[in-house]
């Protein structure tokens, strides 16, 4: 199998999806991989270290998609990416496709099957692809918030850990997940008065015997979302439903209740965002303003460190790579649920149904057409 890697070319992207270490290992298996020049520069691996354990290097974007079979990549494909899309390629990233209409009609059109990262689970149901980039997205939010209150950033000129005889700012985390646990330690360290908001009692549990009582936990309504942005400096949006559109559960009228200068970070703006009043941003310029409010939905968060990011997100995907590298990508799906899970596009057709719902349709049925294309 020709494996194919190529640079990042979504703004402020530096991670990549194989670091020299996943190369050797694949190699090793048995593949063919291809690194496009460049690729790893951004997370400080340079090009020798590829060559130095086997991998092929290639000139550039055109000759490496023509080349691969595999394309493994870190952010969902860029409208010339789509372009070079065939149907004999088997397409592995972070997709997002519930609030992107015109990337999945691309992937659909061009035939190649399109695995999710997102959308891959484990035994337990959990999302094991998602993980590590949820515990960086998360942390990076509580210090995103921290930054972003300060008077010249637009925010309320609050501290976040205060100082004696002045009350710390508070920050709201809705959604008890991956990306709330972590947005909540870091709230912590940081000094932060901070809340964690979710549907589950039991996970509200879980958390606040994790961080020993210092964390107020509540249970999520409408009226307690509302009555705790009231008294909110900086609000984390970490809303997730795997594959599909995050639902709004802060809306525009609710901006009202936290007031000028007030830091709201949307870590779920890759599916589509969990307010009203978010929009994708980028990390050269993060924030806009609504009635008053600072928002960052930079929709790549963890690429703004992309050393710690690849290496933990490659921590997790290699295996999978491996799987396909050694059993070929029909019989890597066959042999596992999960990673069927994560097949979101295949032969044309939707055949996640979370993400076939998002557009209005209904999943094909996965059998045959992962199996044609791949």
């Amino acid at each position: 199998m020709r494996i194919g890697v190529p640079t990042e070319i979504k703004p402020g992207e530096g991670r990549v999806a194989l670091t020299p270490a996943g190369v050797r290992e694949l190699v090793g298996a048995g593949a063919e991989v291809l690194v496009q020049a460049g690729a790893g520069l951004g997370s400080r691996f340079p090009d020798a270290a590829y060559a130095a354990e086997g991998a092929t290097l290639v000139p550039d974007a055109d000759k490496l998609w023509a080349q691969a079979e595999l394309v493994v990549k870190v952010k969902e494909p860029q409208p010339e990416e789509v372009a070079r899309l065939r149907p004999d390629h088997v397409l592995f990233a972070y997709l997002h496709l519930a609030p992107d209409l015109a990337l999945t009609r691309g992937i659909q059109e061009s035939g190649a099957t399109a695995i999710a990262f997102e959308t891959v689970t484990d035994r337990s149901g959990r999302l094991p692809l998602l993980a590590p980039m949820s515990e960086v997205a998360g942390r990076l939010s509580a210090q995103f918030a921290a930054a972003h209150l300060l008077a010249h950033q637009g925010g309320r000129g609050v501290l976040a850990g205060g100082v004696p005889g002045v009350r710390p700012a508070r920050a709201v985390v809705i959604g008890g997940g991956s990306v709330g646990e972590n947005a909540a330690r870091v709230a912590l360290g940081l000094g932060f008065d901070t809340v964690v908001i979710d549907r589950s009692v039991p996970r509200l549990r879980e958390l606040a015997g994790l961080f020993d009582q210092r964390v107020r936990t509540v249970a999520a309504s409408d009226l307690a979302i509302e009555t705790e942005l009231a008294d909110a400096d900086v609000v984390i949006g970490a809303v997730l439903a795997p594959g599909a559109l995050a639902p709004h559960v802060v809306r525009r009228e609710h901006l009202a209740l936290l007031g000028e200068g007030a830091v709201v970070v949307d870590v779920s703006i890759d599916q589509g965002g969990c307010l009203e009043t978010s929009r994708p941003t980028t990390h050269y310029e993060p924030t806009f303003v609504v009635d008053g409010v600072v928002h960052n939905c930079v929709a790549n968060m963890p690429g703004a460190v992309p050393s710690t990011s690849t290496q933990a997100l490659m921590n997790a995907t290699l295996p999978y790579v491996v799987a396909f590298a050694t059993r070929g990508v029909a019989g890597a799906v066959a042999a596992d649920a999960g990673l069927a899970d994560g097949v979101n596009v295949a032969d044309g057709k939707i055949v996640h149904a979370a993400v076939a719902a998002a557009h209005g349709e209904t999943a094909a049925p996965l059998d045959a057409a992962v199996f044609q294309a791949a």
